[in-house]
């Protein structure tokens, strides 16, 4: 399948590293103009060029803001302000013990992982449809659906990631825009790694201390270790194709066979 994406421009948030990096490679080598995201300018810097490197292109661009905030919404928006395909993948993660999460916890969660892609969706749906195409991904989680203990402030703003592009696709019916999310498993990136070994330890190795993680906290994936950035990548570049014109207001599952629920 050869997916061409040339005239578009993606705008992919949090796109300094992991997930959204990997999203951002997969985007510029299907031949999009692509907005690289993130708070700080040398680390948006950083970013674009290693993008370039991977993906052999140089139509990338410097989007820099933090989106947990109107403003840094709006001088996002400002350095782009023609979107065709908007990744909101930003998002924030961590174990907590569930009673000791405060008020103000909550509503960072809420803010960073939820409300910047609200704002975002909200800026950039009327162009697309306007234009009559358009596609807007939000990265979800298994996390959504099957909600860890350790992680409920996360898992609550993973379940109204999906609520929200249910809800926007209903807006968009009929556009050309398509609005889906995204269902990722537990993934490897540096963030994941710190986190594995919170729960795990420093002793053991890594393929170890991996493989002790996935049997004790997540024993419910079906390909038994975690799943790499690029294979979330190319679930979302095929979503932001021509080829999925026919899928919207979906939730569609790259979790290793993690979730056991029928989804919407």
């Amino acid at each position: 399948m050869q997916i061409d994406l040339s005239g578009r421009t993606a705008l992919v948030t949090g796109s300094t590293q992991g997930i959204g990096h990997a999203i951002a490679v997969g985007l510029a080598r299907a031949g999009a103009r692509v907005a690289v995201n993130g708070r700080s300018a040398e680390r948006v810097t950083d970013a674009m060029d290693r993008v370039c490197a991977d993906s052999g292109s140089d139509d990338v661009v410097a989007a820099v803001g933090d989106l947990a905030t109107a403003e840094g919404a709006a001088a996002v928006l400002e350095a782009v302000p023609t979107v065709d395909v908007l990744v909101n993948n930003l998002g924030i993660f961590g174990s907590a013990a569930p009673l000791a999460i405060d008020d103000a916890e909550w509503r960072r969660y809420f803010e960073v992982n939820v409300l910047s892609a609200v704002r975002l969706i909200r800026a950039c749906l009327p162009g697309m449809t306007e234009r009559g195409w358009g596609r807007i991904l939000n990265l979800a989680s298994d996390s959504a659906v099957a909600i860890p203990a350790e992680m409920i402030h996360y898992g609550m703003t993973k379940t109204s990631l999906l609520a929200v592009s249910r809800g926007f696709a209903k807006e968009a019916a009929g556009t050309g825009v398509t609005v889906n999310s995204v269902i990722a498993g537990p993934t490897h990136t540096g963030g994941v790694e710190d986190f594995v070994r919170e729960l795990v330890g420093d002793e053991p190795s890594w393929d170890e201390a991996q493989r002790e993680f996935m049997i004790k906290h997540r024993p419910q994936s079906l390909i038994q270790r975690l799943i790499e950035p690029e294979e979330i990548a190319h679930m979302v570049v095929y979503l932001a194709s021509p080829y999925a014109s026919a899928t919207t207001g979906g939730a569609l599952r790259v979790d290793g066979g993690y979730v056991d629920s029928i989804l919407p």
